[in-house]
């Protein structure tokens, strides 16, 4: 196994410099305005609509009707997918399967300084809701299933490719999921590529590593409410049922979790500290060494990237209170948003919010629970990584590959559990504040998103030829 795959990489990596720098760029940045530009948030989008778009450019390429399958659930007729597959000449090797979801989070155009629903090119990135979250991956798994159709490419092993929506909000249809538990045989693969994964640039645009994700903390989200008789306005209570929650509020803001620790989170921090260097850098490496370091601790803690895997956070995302100008309020809640450690369970959390409000009449709830809880992360399996450690290591010299935890949510929480190891990979290198995602004007580095279109493309063949 281990010498047809040092082959396949050899063979793969002996491509001309040209190859890198990635002919066929114009259709690739068409693919990715068309996704921009397509509209597929909850409110006001059409993910059916999308994937149908994706469907006909793999159409042009020569995919047949046979080759790609829509689904669409009852009652969500704009929440549809797409299911793409070119057959491997095996047909005992398991597939390899391409994710991705088209749907993106709420942009409001009054918000942005750029409309979010246009790919718009400036200063050296583009800018769009989508972006980067995760529209050119989506973007590069296309152009590289029209390539390798175009091309002939004799893949041994079926590629798949899963197109999905629901993946950004926790209470709407998730396309992962019902493929998951209603069409598993149409997805099977030995594992799949994801979201998650990527390079981190340091502030002054510097790579630092590139990362594969192979575990992520699990997303949940508690509700605090506090309720009361009410009354009129001019008549003030001490018992305001808005005070109340704010007082409980202000002390989940001022708590911190325990600082946790994993192999994986671990070994990203010793492999990234000679990258990083100075203060930040040493402490990377003490805590490698030893999680209990309260001086390491606090200064990784201090950058919200590195803060955010250290433990579990909780966050105030949602307010709502009150029914009159003119009345004391009845009901007032807010959404906690948490991002739980792997080891920790829901409960646990949600009673540690309690004891944290401190207050029986602040009442802390689990809400909108997205899937089950992961058991763990996935193995550092070499068929995943190698490929990706001698692609980086002709792309981008010296850089590590490191596995890491994501402090987000992935559909590949639906995979995992259906017996899919799913794993993060996009060779696409973000910014140190995120990129946007989620946030105002997001963006991509136009280089990333070109340089991981052809990473990409280079990497599923390698996986493809694999035995």
């Amino acid at each position: 196994m281990r010498s047809f795959l040092c082959a396949a990489l050899a063979a793969s990596l002996t491509l001309p410099a040209a190859a890198q720098t990635g002919p066929g760029q114009a259709r690739f940045r068409t693919l990715y305005k068309e996704l921009v530009e397509t509209n597929t948030t909850l409110s006001a989008g059409d993910c059916t609509l999308l994937a149908h778009k994706m469907g006909a450019h793999l159409k042009e390429a020569g995919y047949t009707d046979a080759d790609l399958h829509y689904f669409t659930a009852d009652g969500h007729p704009k929440e549809g997918g797409l299911v793409a597959r070119l057959p491997g000449s095996d047909p005992h090797a398991k597939a390899l399967l391409l994710l991705g979801h088209i749907d993106v989070v709420e942009a409001r155009r009054e918000d942005w300084t750029r409309d979010p629903f246009t790919l718009i090119e400036e200063n050296g990135y583009f800018y769009g809701r989508g972006t980067a979250d995760m529209k050119a991956q989506v973007a590069a798994w296309v152009d590289t299933m029209m390539r390798l159709k175009q091309e002939g490419f004799k893949n041994r092993r079926s590629v798949k490719m899963a197109l999905t929506c629901g993946e950004e909000t926790s209470t709407a249809f998730n396309g992962a999921s019902y493929l998951s538990n209603h069409e598993r045989d149409l997805i099977d693969a030995e594992f799949a590529l994801n979201e998650g994964g990527g390079g981190r640039l340091n502030k002054d645009g510097k790579p630092l590593m590139m990362t594969i994700q192979a575990a992520e903390k699990f997303p949940q989200n508690y509700q605090l409410e506090v309720t009361n008789p009410g009354g009129h306005s001019s008549r003030p209570m001490p018992d305001n049922a808005i005070y109340k929650l704010a007082m409980g509020l202000t002390k989940v803001s001022a708590y911190a979790f325990p600082i946790q620790a994993s192999d994986i989170t671990r070994q990203y921090f010793a492999k990234l500290s000679p990258q990083v260097g100075g203060e930040m850098g040493a402490a990377m490496t003490a805590f490698a060494k030893d999680p209990t370091d309260k001086a390491a601790s606090a200064k990784l803690a201090s950058d919200p990237s590195y803060n955010a895997i250290l433990h579990t956070t909780c966050v105030a995302t949602l307010l709502n209170a009150g029914h009159a100008n003119n009345a004391l309020p009845q009901r007032a809640d807010a959404n906690i948003n948490c991002r739980i450690f792997p080891g920790t369970t829901p409960e646990q959390v949600r009673a540690t919010l309690q004891e944290v409000v401190a207050d029986p009449a602040i009442k802390v709830t689990l809400v909108d629970k997205r899937s089950e809880v992961p058991k763990g992360p996935q193995p550092i399996n070499p068929r995943v990584f190698a490929p990706v450690e001698k692609l980086v290591a002709k792309m981008w010299p010296g850089i590590p590959v490191v596995p890491s935890m994501s402090a987000g949510a992935t559909d590949g929480a639906f995979l995992t559990p259906a017996g899919i190891p799913t794993y993060g990979v996009s060779g696409m290198f973000g910014d140190p504040d995120g990129n946007g995602a989620h946030g105002l004007n997001e963006r991509m580095r136009v280089k990333s998103a070109y340089d991981g279109r052809d990473f990409l493309y280079e990497v599923v063949k390698i996986y493809a030829s694999q035995k």
